[in-house]
């Protein structure tokens, strides 16, 4: 992962911190929407751990940086903040599972586009745990007498915030993106680092997977000891590694390539060492520090996860990871946690939904919704079929009242929402997108990329996209 250098939407804040307080010591656990993660593997085992994560363990989650492949997904958010699975957002995935795993001293590190993230995990987990032993704890890019400028890299912001990091008295930090959907119990990550007495413990992919890895790939030996680790070499390059664990011999014994999901378990003392010490200038940990502990002789460990996980890192990835959201099983033991919105049931009207997701407070028509994940407040008329598709949602509820004197005024044409007889498949509709009525999303030319943003819509990966806050008129084709 990489964090931006520069960024005209993005602005430098002071750091900002936020920490439990007793009148909500009770609301996190009571008020909490406990829908569940939708990933098969296992639960968290609560009963094993020498000494207990909550107090040894601090997690730095980042909230991810600008990725040209999810545009306009990210347009005006961070990838962190991309609601996936009509309630929530990809980051809650990565939160919930430290909390899951009674990992509760968590920092988010931002920067890109980060109001919405932060806006978010402020009111998401504001009332996480009692004092200040449990909180989720927001460190947005500052500026100091001695750094003036944006966090350069993953490496660098951590630099940058140890001063945080260092309060309390853990003995390992877990890095973790927070733009990937997954379950790990991470309980059993970090028993794997301390059995090893490993300096680091990368966690890498064991099953073969069609996915792009953008983490590195790490030479493996047959007792896991990570001796090479290598960025990928851009696409199209002769060499690219496989995706698949290449097993290869030589006078040193079996080795396997594998590839890097960027979760890391690194002792505390190792981290400042590397940061501090040994490698003062260096930006990034994916490209400079594993590298770099390697080369300084540090003992650097491969814990293999086999599970369900997506990098939600492009517009394709993005509609995989919420298609696979339809398929799979919720876990009870599990629960994936999001803020409380305090939303009305959906209200459905002769409507056939099959093989779905819906989120709350939605108004459905007599409309025939099929293969789709439908976010809160999407409303969506008579007549209109959706197939394969995202439906983001909307941020408000527009009243009627309100709706007929705009249109009056002229203020608008198109309310928010899905209009009568549309025909939407295989495709993304953004926030607060206004489709007019007999209005056919369905990439009837059958273009794989193609950029109408001035129209309010682009094309990627076969996908059609529609911005937020678009419009399109009644009768559109697209």
């Amino acid at each position: 992962m990489q964090i931006s250098s520069s960024s005209s939407s993005a602005k430098l804040t002071n750091l900002h911190m936020m920490r439990s307080s007793s009148d909500h010591q009770h609301q996190w656990r009571h008020n909490y929407n406990l829908k569940q993660l939708f990933v098969p593997s296992s639960c968290p085992n609560l009963s094993v751990s020498n000494s207990p994560l909550n107090q040894s363990v601090a997690a730095i989650v980042f909230g991810g940086g600008p990725d040209p492949e999810l545009y306009p997904l990210n347009k005006t958010r961070s990838k962190g903040a991309i609601p996936i699975a009509a309630n929530y957002r990809l980051i809650d995935a990565v939160i919930s599972n430290c909390i899951n795993s009674d990992i509760t001293k968590i920092y988010a590190i931002t920067q890109f586009n980060s109001t919405s993230l932060n806006s978010h995990l402020s009111r998401a987990y504001s009332g996480f745990g009692i004092g200040k032993d449990r909180f989720v704890e927001v460190i947005a890019a500052y500026q100091s007498l001695e750094d003036q400028g944006w966090f350069q890299g993953t490496a660098d912001a951590i630099r940058r915030c140890l001063w945080v990091f260092e309060e309390f008295p853990v003995t390992e930090f877990l890095v973790l993106p927070g733009y990937h959907l997954y379950k790990m119990d991470y309980k059993t990550l970090i028993e794997d680092h301390r059995r090893s007495r490993a300096d680091i413990t990368i966690v890498g992919l064991s099953s073969a997977t069609d996915h792009d890895s953008g983490f590195g790939f790490m030479e493996v030996d047959s007792t896991n000891h990570v001796t090479r680790f290598t960025i990928k070499p851009e696409k199209g390059q002769q060499d690219i590694v496989s995706m698949e664990n290449r097993t290869t011999t030589t006078n040193e014994g079996t080795s396997s390539c594998v590839p890097s999901t960027g979760i890391y378990v690194i002792g505390r003392e190792q981290m400042v060492k590397l940061l501090r010490e040994c490698l003062v200038k260096a930006k990034d940990l994916a490209s400079e520090i594993i590298p770099g502990a390697i080369s300084e002789g540090m003992k650097v460990k491969a814990h293999m996860f086999d599970g369900y996980w997506e990098d939600v890192k492009s517009v394709g990835a993005y509609y995989r990871a919420n298609m696979d959201s339809i398929k799979r099983f919720y876990d009870r033991q599990c629960p994936l946690y999001t803020m409380p919105r305090c939303l009305p049931p959906s209200s459905m009207s002769e409507a056939v939904i099959t093989d779905s997701i819906i989120g709350d407070g939605c108004i459905l028509d007599r409309c025939v919704i099929r293969g789709s994940v439908v976010g809160m407040r999407t409303r969506i008329a008579d007549e209109v079929i959706v197939e394969d598709s995202i439906i983001v949602g909307s941020d408000i509820y527009e009243m009627e009242e309100d709706v007929r004197r705009k249109m009056r005024e002229k203020k608008i044409d198109i309310r928010i929402g899905i209009g009568e007889k549309s025909q939407i498949r295989r495709a993304i509709v953004d926030k607060n997108a206004r489709i007019g009525k007999n209005v056919m999303i369905i990439n009837r030319d059958n273009v794989e990329e193609g950029n109408r943003e001035a129209e309010g819509y682009v094309i990627r990966d076969g996908i059609i996209v529609i911005l937020r806050n678009a419009v399109i008129p009644d009768n559109s084709i697209l």
